[in-house]
């Protein structure tokens, strides 16, 4: 069985895959994982005037969220996670995508006579304007605000990926 780390970013990585493909999104996962991305979001079509629009996330998984203000705290990014999701601008753009889990590994499903209950919400959050950090390092970064109202959810997944057929558009929240 997986330590309790690696069960808890297994379970969160193929929790936004579910979400993705309940969408019809191509999924794909650069490999080696060099760049601070883990999971990548396809549309296989046009959207406005662009072909195949895309947007990649790392993705990240958080038992014990702090809120305040109707914002997650999350200081889970070091340095150099940090600065592989802001220092732009990208050609693709790059979000962090944070699942809430369960404690404890045995609440992470639920089966019901309806169907399989994935448990609890994922949360992206863009970082435009944001501004890398001049000297990143394998320690703490900066404390990321997500708004509670950032739920990622299979049609939140799908406007994301649209929106960044058109870089103007504020939904996008892409990187510069």
């Amino acid at each position: 069985m997986l330590d309790r780390w690696n069960h808890q970013g297994t379970f969160a990585e193929n929790y936004v895959r579910a979400l993705a493909a309940a969408a019809g999104l191509l999924i794909y996962r650069p490999e080696p994982d060099l760049d601070g991305v883990d999971l990548g979001f396809r549309y296989p079509g046009r959207s406005g005037l662009v072909s195949s629009p895309t947007v990649e996330v790392q993705v990240k998984s958080w038992s014990k969220p702090q809120v305040s203000g109707g914002e997650f705290l999350y200081d889970g990014l070091d340095g150099v996670q940090y600065n592989k999701l802001v220092d732009g601008p990208f050609v693709v753009p790059r979000f962090l995508v944070i699942v809430i889990v369960p404690p404890d590994s045995d609440s992470y499903t639920r089966i019901d006579t309806d169907g399989l209950l994935l448990r609890r919400l994922a949360y992206f959050h863009g970082f435009d304007g944001a501004t890398p950090l001049s000297e990143p390092a394998r320690r703490r970064g900066p404390r990321i605000r997500v708004p509670v109202g950032n739920v990622l959810t299979v049609s939140s997944l799908r406007r994301l990926v649209h929106a960044c057929a058109a870089p103007d558009d504020p939904r996008c929240l892409q990187a510069s």
